[in-house]
């Protein structure tokens, strides 16, 4: 009998952004998710702690959802996995790091019921009517893999983040064989990440940054080093730690998530801590500078990060002087430049040296440039390339790119979150939209992403008036005179007399008694205010009526 299912790629994330990865491969009544990632807030989004995508189609078919498969454990990769697992009860595929990591998410979001499966390279799990094999790859954190599906239409293959590193810190190099044979048997779809797709040549080793920072470590032998670094470049960490043993120096973890990833690391054997070499934060006052390394967040020049802090002589473990060498060891994330910098000069007007990427080769990307790329695909050979986890200019630079190594134009699409592309063995095509986009994150709340940044805005930028009325619940008449709160908004005390009687009269021109919930009396009185503070300041706040019944 003919089968007429196709398979679909639904895109909730990771496209046209940087960030909050997430993708769902659906055949029948099979469903994988591939990565839970996250972003984090820009400044338009005042007050948010995390963006997450929209997984509103999971939930309606939270039945349908065989499991979640995860490449790594960069934040971008699963940052959104406790807001997912409390709406969807999947198991979770991952290697040690990433569900170590995602283990102390879950703690921190207090999410109990869920199910772990650890994976190593070249395991193979099924999932439904689909099968995922794990595939080494090489990354800026250990346990970073690629994935090879087979689904009842053909091999998917999912590049996850990735570089070719032939002299990697951790582990071996990636995977070239296994990858080379999977394309030769024949590859449907090949979804491959483009952060680094404008970039020419081939991304530098880890290596290098480990020569680096040896010759800092030398250069500077008097003097106390900080060493700011993202958390989760395990690798990194390793050296540095490596280093501070060979030089006598001892290491103290500065930052609420470089403690959380190192202890985790640690605990699985991902991170391997010289002996004597770790000390308490808060005890290096009693450490020569000589002998000391201080590893720090902050190194995109976050407000409440560590070294931000130090910066801002706002941290009371660390005080920045003449004797102190900051290296911050990372590239800055589009759109960080100002707030890096920033911090930069605070450093040095405190007589600190600074060393940065533009000074030395102190930072390397862990994902692939335009060769790497091109070897990927090489080796691939798919039928069909839909490039993902990138901006949309990286996403058409990509297809620029295979269609230089001689791919057809009709076997290769740009998607967008909330479409859908459907395959056969033979064919490409989008199928129906769906609903996806982003929420965001307020400590434990989760909020659709429009009205709450919109109402944050109009309250930063026009203020809010507050009109607090007592009624009597038998008469509906005021009890008492109005009380008007102003915050953000320059009334005179004269002005807010006059509101005072606009609410008395609004009370009186209304049937109080016969209303209900009151909300028309709140419209009105919102309207009335509105009107009166436009005449008289061209402003337009937020207002809120609060009515208390006695």
């Amino acid at each position: 009998m003919k089968n007429n299912k196709t398979l679909k790629i639904r895109f909730l994330g990771g496209l046209g952004e940087i960030g909050k990865n997430m993708t769902a491969l659906e055949y029948g009544r099979d469903i994988i998710v591939i990565d839970s990632g996250a972003s984090f807030p820009t400044e338009e989004m005042p007050g948010i702690d995390l963006v997450i995508p929209d997984v509103s189609y999971l939930v309606q078919n939270k039945d349908r959802v065989r499991g979640v498969v995860l490449t790594h454990g960069h934040e971008d990769h699963i940052g959104s996995l406790p807001f997912l697992l409390k709406e969807v009860n999947a198991p979770v595929y991952g290697t040690k790091l990433a569900l170590a990591l995602c283990e102390s998410k879950l703690k921190e979001n207090n999410v109990q019921n869920y199910t772990f499966n650890t994976v190593k390279p070249s395991d193979v799990v099924k999932l439904g009517c689909f099968q995922v094999e794990f595939i080494h790859v090489n990354h800026s954190i250990p346990g970073a893999v690629a994935l090879a599906i087979t689904t009842p239409v053909g091999v998917v293959f999912h590049s996850g983040d990735f570089k070719v590193d032939l002299t990697p810190i951790n582990g071996d190099i990636m995977d070239i064989t296994r990858i080379s044979e999977i394309g030769k048997k024949g590859v449907l779809l090949l979804l491959c990440e483009s952060t680094n797709v404008e970039r020419t040549g081939y991304t530098m080793s880890e290596s290098i940054v480990g020569e680096t920072l040896d010759r800092l470590f030398q250069e500077n032998e008097k003097r106390r080093l900080i060493i700011a670094t993202f958390a989760s470049n395990v690798s990194r960490l390793q050296q540095i730690l490596n280093l501070a043993a060979k030089y006598k120096r001892k290491v103290a973890f500065s930052g609420r998530s470089m403690e959380k990833v190192t202890e985790a690391a640690a605990r699985i054997g991902e991170l391997t801590i010289p002996p004597n070499t770790i000390v308490e934060l808060d005890r290096n006052k009693n450490i020569p500078d000589k002998e000391l390394v201080i590893v720090s967040t902050g190194s995109q020049g976050e407000p409440m990060s560590a070294l931000t802090r130090m910066a801002a002589d706002d941290f009371k473990n660390v005080k920045i002087g003449r004797n102190d060498t900051i290296i911050i060891s990372a590239s800055p994330i589009p759109g960080n430049e100002k707030m890096i910098y920033s911090v930069i000069n605070n450093l040095y007007r405190k007589g600190a040296e600074v060393v940065y990427e533009t000074l030395e080769r102190i930072h390397v990307s862990g994902h692939a440039c335009q060769e790497e790329l091109k070897i990927l695909h090489s080796l691939v050979k798919p039928r069909f390339f839909i490039p993902v986890h990138g901006e949309y200019r990286h996403l058409k630079k990509h297809l620029k790119l295979a269609k230089s190594l001689g791919m057809r134009e009709s076997n290769m699409l740009i998607a967008e979150i909330g479409q859908t592309v459907e395959f056969t063995n033979k064919s490409m095509r989008f199928g129906e939209n769906f609903q996806a986009g982003s929420r965001l994150v307020d400590g434990l709340n989760i909020e659709d992403s429009g009205n709450m940044v919109r109402d944050r805005k109009h309250l930063a930028e026009d203020g809010v008036l507050i009109a607090v009325m007592t009624l009597s619940a038998e008469s509906a008449e005021l009890l008492q005179e109005p009380v008007i709160v102003c915050k953000g908004v320059n009334l005179t005390d004269e002005q807010k007399e006059e509101m005072k009687r606009i609410v008395e009269k609004t009370v009186r021109s209304y049937d109080v008694k016969s209303m209900g919930d009151k909300s028309e009396l709140r419209g009105a009185i919102r309207r009335a205010f509105k009107n009166y503070v436009f005449k008289r300041t061209k402003g337009s706040p937020m207002v809120l009526p609060v009515i208390t019944e006695v």
